[in-house]
């Protein structure tokens, strides 16, 4: 989506969504990653498109929708940076994906990935046709070896009631190998208030590997030990943050990364991201400050 962020008395205008933020994350680590998806045929999608490109994305898979055009969200933040968001998004390209020209071609190259990632929102916007197409290329990745990430990403607006959204989480948690469960988002969604009721009932329907982020307390393994972040830090924009641990935390692992080390990793990409505005900050211009180089080992 297009994303306006507030600078002074000004606005930005970018670009963000919570798996793209993770994949332009991974990419920008050097991990080969595509992103799946559909823009419209107007110069804002196309500019920001072209953006993802450069960062390094392959954007073979972005798809044109002939009639629709790009989401806007707006980040508003308080004064501890905590974020809260404005959308536009009725309209979005997205949301008629798997009626665009190239889906089919598109849903065999994902099957081969690596590693398949999506989230709670990306079924929100669709129609049950389409969040079951999700399901049905998790599924395949899964069963051929690959790592499927689930982010349960809980944004009450974008779904009719918590019902609804309670069984579309259910049913993502069961073709997930690797769940990002946020404690916050877990106790809104369906009551669960604690790491370890959370992790019971994601490994309950099949997932296997659970870390449970648990905001500036850390991150919880399995419902068990809690790895807090390297830092207490005061947070100029939290927008993005859980999708740059997600990214941390996956590139990691890929590496052969313990779920330890791994968790790590996720803390302290979030950390560089919520010291800076915007979902997807610039890439640092100094080498001696990159927070990807950690993530290459």
């Amino acid at each position: 989506m297009l994303e306006l962020s507030q600078n002074g008395e000004s606005w930005t205008l970018g670009y963000g969504g919570d798996t793209l933020n993770t994949a332009v994350h991974l990419a920008r680590a050097g991990i080969d990653i595509g992103y799946f998806t559909a823009m419209g045929g107007d110069e804002f999608s196309k500019q920001a498109t072209r953006k993802w490109q450069a960062e390094g994305l392959d954007t073979s898979l972005v798809l044109t929708h002939p009639a629709r055009i790009g989401g806007l969200y707006a980040i508003s933040c308080d004064a501890r940076g905590e974020r809260s968001f404005t959308y536009w998004r009725g309209e979005s390209a997205a949301r008629e994906m798997f009626d665009c020209p190239g889906t089919a071609a598109a849903c065999e190259t994902v099957a081969k990935s690596r590693l398949f990632g999506f989230s709670l929102i990306s079924l929100a916007i669709l129609d049950d046709r389409g969040r079951n197409m999700v399901l049905e290329m998790a599924r395949g990745v899964r069963d051929a070896g690959g790592m499927v990430a689930f982010d349960g990403n809980y944004r009450p607006q974008l779904w009719p009631d918590r019902g609804t959204a309670q069984f579309w989480r259910n049913r993502a948690i069961e073709v997930a190998s690797v769940g990002l469960p946020t404690q916050e988002d877990e106790e809104a969604l369906s009551g669960l208030a604690s790491a370890s009721a959370i992790a019971e009932h994601w490994r309950g329907l099949g997932c296997v590997e659970v870390i449970v982020k648990m905001g500036v307390q850390g991150a919880s393994l399995g419902g068990g030990p809690v790895i807090a972040p390297p830092q207490r830090l005061e947070a100029v924009d939290t927008s993005g943050a859980g999708d740059a641990f997600n990214a941390g935390y996956l590139a990691a692992r890929l590496s052969g990364a313990s779920v330890e080390v791994a968790t790590l990793r996720g803390h302290q990409l979030a950390g560089w991201c919520v010291m800076q505005r915007g979902a997807i900050p610039p890439r640092p211009r100094s080498p001696l400050a990159n927070p990807y180089a950690a993530l290459r080992h």
